[in-house]
This record gives C-alpha cells, structure tokens and sequence, in this order.
C-alpha cells in the first residue's frame, strides 16, 4: 500500500471491520474467541486431511482458503502478485514448525490472542506479555544483522502454486466432502463452524484487507520498536476495539455472556497456567520475527506468490500433526510435559537459528 495521509485511517477502518467479522463468526458458529485464528484453523485443516487423528479438531477451514484467495486476488488487481523465495526455505519450514508448537501450547495464534483478550480471556494478558518478549527478542537479532539471506524471483507458476492448493482443497470440501475427516457434533472446537460460504466469504474479506494494508500483529510491535511507527500496531488495537464492542453488543442481544466472559476461569479453549501461557507466545514472537511476519501474514504473502512463505505454511501444518500424535497441544485441563518440552526446545532451536544466521554471517 503506497504511502498517503489515508493510510493509518483506512488501516483502522480495516481493523475494525476484520474485528467486527471475527465476532460475527463466532455468532454464526464458528468456536468462542475463535472467529479467526489462523493455528487452530491449520491444525483443524491438517486433522480433516488425516495427518493427525485427534477427533476434536478435523475441519477443513474455509477461512483459511478465503485468506489465501482474498490475498491473490487483491494482489493481482493490485499488481503486487510478485512470485520470489529461495531464502532459506528448510530453515523456514523448521521456524514455522516451531511457531505452531508454541501456539498450540498457548492455544491460539497472535490473531486469537487478540480476539481472546475481546472475550475477556485475562489469561491472554499473559500471552501477550511473552509474546513482546519475544519480539523483543528477535528484533535485537536484527539490529545485530540478522538475515535469512535473499530472495530470489520465481515463474508465476511456482507462486501459483499455493493458491492453486487452496483451490483444490475448496473443491474438496464442497464436492468430495467424504475424502475428509469431520468433528462430530459435540465432539469438540472441529464440530464449530459457520456456514461454508459465509466462512469463505469473511476469509476472502480478510485476506484482501490485510493484503492491502499489510496487517502483521508481529510487524505492528516490531516496527513501533525499531522504527517508532505505529500503523500496523494501530490495526491490531481496532481488531481488538471492535470486536470488544460487537461482542458486548452480542451480549446484550442474547442476554448471555457467551460472548464477552471477563476472567480466568472456564474461558473456551483455553488454559490458565499463565507461564507457560507466556512462554508458548515468547516462542511464537521470537520465531515470527525471524520470518518476518506472524502466521496470519504468512498465509497472505502465500497469496502474493511468495514461496518462502508457502514453506513456512506447510512448516506450521506439520507441526501441527507433530503436536498433536505426540501429545504437544495443550487442551482446558493445561499444558501436557510433552509439549514443555517441545517449547524449551522450539526456544533454544529458534536461538540457534538466530545466533548463527546473525553472528557467523557478521564474521564471514
């Protein structure tokens, strides 16, 4: 998006209309505090397509296709579909392996840690807290010259081809739905969803929107701290601002608080052991920074035809299906010793990549 004196107010409007259908979801099905995260939404989809078999969570995600396809589309209208990669695609795979990890100890991405601090989710707070530790902590890599190396461009084909999975993976869901696996009903988060149409439509809004205007929660700390600039973080406050709103709205509608539930106790999906709450997004922020965006911008760059993040998204994927046939996902009970110790792991890996992707490049 070019720079002009629109470009913070259409970012905030942007924001709050992503708010606004984020809860809307949530009201038309999807799980609570669960309109949008891109974590769940991936370990949902790798469940229908048999690469893990925990029951509770087998859905393919239209959301997750409508971003991708959301993205392609404003991109192309835009002129902005430029296919590239070829920056260290396997330590790509691996950092985004690792990501997942630590979302799933947390239970959600960076998009539903905002969304569940607009449910009144307080152990969020604590997700929050790690997670700026972690940028933190990937952005003094970057002061220091930390690089994956550069990309390089590629044939529209091989930025194609992401999109072209999304695609499929649609048919798939509508026409051949019985090559999937599906949540029964009651059977937990997997069994939640909105309509089909409705799912893919908000994704596909998502997506243009945060193609446009470069949305990354990741993004919006890390250039308030290197760059003192506040316009992707101010997206986030408006994600955050109006889907508070609507879900008080909602409340008051229904005369439920199953929408807004401020406290600790009994939030949907989610645990109260606040440190590792804190430690799953340290890993989640640390890792991201490395890649140069959160989950939610590496599914639109996808669109965009960048293959690295293709890579990165076939990493989170996987270690989604690792997560849960290992018993690394946290679940309402807490997190399990598995997944501890996939997150002190994930954390020293993910500083190995940095230190050698930093200070060995320095010296040579």
């Amino acid at each position: 998006m070019k720079k002009t004196k629109f470009e913070k107010p259409f970012i905030i409007i942007s924001g709050c209309i992503i708010g606004v259908i984020a809860s809307m979801l949530v009201f038309l099905g999807n799980p609570s505090n669960m309109g949008f995260c891109i974590a769940c939404f991936l370990r949902d989809t790798a469940g229908a397509l048999s690469l893990h078999s925990a029951g509770a969570v087998q859905y393919v995600r239209p959301e997750i296709i409508g971003l991708i396809i959301g993205s392609l589309i404003m991109a192309v209208s835009t002129k902005e579909f430029n296919p590239k990669g070829g920056s260290s695609p396997m330590t790509r795979f691996i950092i985004g392996f690792f990501v997942m990890i630590g979302c799933l100890m947390f239970l959600g991405c960076p998009f539903r840690m905002i969304l569940r601090l607009a449910g009144g989710d307080i152990n969020a707070i604590f997700g929050l807290v790690g997670f700026v530790i972690g940028i933190l902590a990937g952005v003094f890599f970057l002061n220091k010259g930390y690089s994956l190396g550069r990309t390089h461009k590629l044939s529209k084909t091989e930025g194609s081809i992401m999109p072209i999975i999304a695609i499929v993976l649609l048919a798939v869901l509508a026409i051949f739905p019985a090559a999937l696996k599906f949540t029964e009903a009651g059977g937990g988060p997997g069994a939640k969803h909105a309509a089909i149409a409705i799912s893919l439509v908000a994704g596909l809004i998502v997506g243009a929107l945060a193609q446009r205007t470069r949305l990354c929660m990741v993004g919006g700390i890390r250039d308030a701290v290197l760059f003192r600039e506040s316009k992707l973080l101010l997206g986030f406050i408006a994600i955050f601002a109006s889907a508070l709103v609507c879900n008080l709205i909602l409340n008051a509608a229904t005369g439920t608080t199953a929408y807004f539930k401020l406290g600790m106790e009994g939030q949907p999906v989610s645990h109260t052991d606040w440190f590792w709450n804190m430690l799953g997004m340290l890993l989640v922020g640390f890792g991201c920074v490395l890649l140069g965006g959160c989950p939610l911008r590496q599914l639109v760059l996808a669109g965009e035809g960048n293959s690295d993040s293709a890579i990165t998204i076939i990493g989170l994927v996987a270690g989604a299906a690792f997560a849960h046939n290992f018993g690394l996902a946290s679940s309402a009970d807490g997190p399990t010793a598995n997944g501890k110790i996939g997150v002190i792991i994930g954390i020293v890996i993910v500083a190995a990549i940095a230190c050698l992707n930093t200070f060995k490049k320095k010296k040579a």
